[in-house]
């Protein structure tokens, strides 16, 4: 009997398991598909790897004006930039495998069913545990008015793949995914047009990141159409012929291809949760504090529960609660603190409260700015758009931190722990930071509050 089975190999599934194995736990992972889950073989790594191309491209058209001259055609080879994706994802795929053997965790392969709140079925084999982790995660949500069939109509994961570059895109969604993917193609040529249904553009942003964010996009010759509805797709003469209405106004769209990016669904048809008495509502699996379902040995996390479905957030819950099975008294996650990404250029990075919620939720609130344009970083790289966007309370406790701009992703960790500890504008204002760089940004808007 093992200690633990994990049911799903990707970054809540896998880092779960080498956690238990490193407490003492005898560990099972059942996957039925590639380690690493989506993330890592169709999410998350390949897609960076795709938009590390673009940039590249990027460069070398831009390069005279850093005073470097190249001669002859730059050209998008999408092909060979597949491929190096493709290879990237298996890399960290290997790595994953490698780190599951090396913790001890037995790799079990297929898809698994539970039996009952012990035993989990694979195949034709049975094996029983005394407690049983789901981390099977999700995979792209269809809508009945857009058909995916992988051709015309793609999903995320088809985009990942494509073997030569349209002319016209519709990309539906203006999430982290549809737009990562709307710059991706625009930078390399093609047309494309982002259809967001709700009024704002990528809606779960600070207003005013959003409102730049769309300026870029604009920039970069990318149509966005909010507040807009998809009511259809049709495949005519080999053309999309996409129907939507803004505001009350039909209108068509004729492109090469439509991608879908409206989301994601839950993994869980076929683990037999009902059989075993595991309460699901509204796709999402039902747990407590602890991660808990409904049935005592069956745990679950990441993005089958109702908390932010992001590759950072499942690990981090299936650590707290691999930890609180086997003994351990982990602190409780703040979802208030979890950072978000998008990896578009600029690039936006996020975490805390926006504006826009401190006013929802009552919250008396300072906003503290910095302008990149001011930048010397900034200014040397060839990139001085964006700013630092700071969001203190009435004690000038940092609650939330927005940023847009090049590279700024790997800002984010110090208004992430600054948060979790507690800091001020004056304790981010005082703390030498290194010049140049653009993470000054953070100490120059605090600052503004002194």
């Amino acid at each position: 009997m093992f200690d633990l089975i994990v049911i799903g190999g990707g970054p809540a599934g896998y880092v779960g398991a080498i956690r238990a194995a490193e407490l003492g736990a005898k560990v099972a992972l059942v996957e039925r598909a590639e380690l690493g889950g989506t993330c890592l073989n169709w999410g998350c790594i390949p897609t960076k790897a795709l938009l590390k191309s673009a940039q590249v491209y990027h460069y070398c058209k831009s390069a005279k004006s850093f005073g470097v001259a190249i001669e002859g055609e730059v050209k998008a080879d999408l092909k060979a930039m597949v491929v190096r994706s493709r290879q990237v994802a298996q890399t960290t795929g290997r790595g994953v495998e490698m780190l599951l053997k090396k913790a001890g965790v037995e790799v079990i392969t297929g898809s698994a069913e539970l039996l009952s709140d012990h035993a989990v079925k694979v195949g034709e084999a049975t094996y029983e545990a005394r407690n049983i982790l789901l981390a099977t995660g999700a995979s792209p949500r269809e809508v009945p008015s857009i058909p995916i069939d992988h051709n015309f109509v793609l999903s995320s994961r088809d985009a990942l793949v494509l073997e030569e570059l349209p002319e016209t895109m519709v990309v539906v969604g203006s999430g982290a995914i549809g737009s990562e993917f709307a710059f991706l193609y625009a930078s390399l040529g093609v047309k494309v047009t982002v259809v967001e249904y709700l009024p704002q553009f990528m809606p779960l942003l600070d207003a005013e990141v959003s409102a730049a964010a769309e300026r870029a996009f604009r920039r970069q010759r990318i149509a966005v159409m909010t507040d807009t509805a998809v009511r259809g797709v049709a495949v005519v003469d080999g053309k999309c012929v996409v129907e939507v209405e803004q505001r009350g106004e039909a209108k068509q769209i004729v492109a090469d291809k439509v991608l879908s990016a409206v989301g994601i669904k839950s993994n869980i048809e076929g683990l037999n949760l009902d059989k075993v008495g595991v309460k699901v509502e509204r796709d999402k699996i039902v747990v407590d504090s602890e991660f808990r379902t409904s049935v005592s040995s069956i745990f679950a996390v990441g993005d089958i529960i109702s908390s932010p479905a992001l590759a950072h957030v499942a690990s981090a819950e299936a650590v707290n609660c691999v930890e609180r099975i086997f003994g351990l008294s982990p602190k409780a996650l703040d979802y208030a603190l979890t950072p978000a990404c998008i990896f578009t250029t600029p690039e936006i990075a996020s975490v805390g409260l926006t504006e826009e919620q401190a006013q929802k939720q009552g919250v008396e609130y300072k906003v503290a700015r910095y302008n990149f344009a001011s930048s010397g970083k900034a200014a040397a790289a060839g990139d001085r758009d964006g700013f630092v966007k700071l969001i203190f309370d009435s004690e000038n406790k940092l609650r939330g931190a927005h940023i847009i701009g090049a590279n700024v992703v790997e800002m984010l960790g110090e208004p992430s722990v600054a948060m979790a500890l507690g800091a001020t504008a004056n304790d981010l204002a005082t703390t030498i930071h290194a010049h140049p760089s653009l993470y000054e940004g953070i100490m120059e808007a605090a600052k503004s509050l002194q």
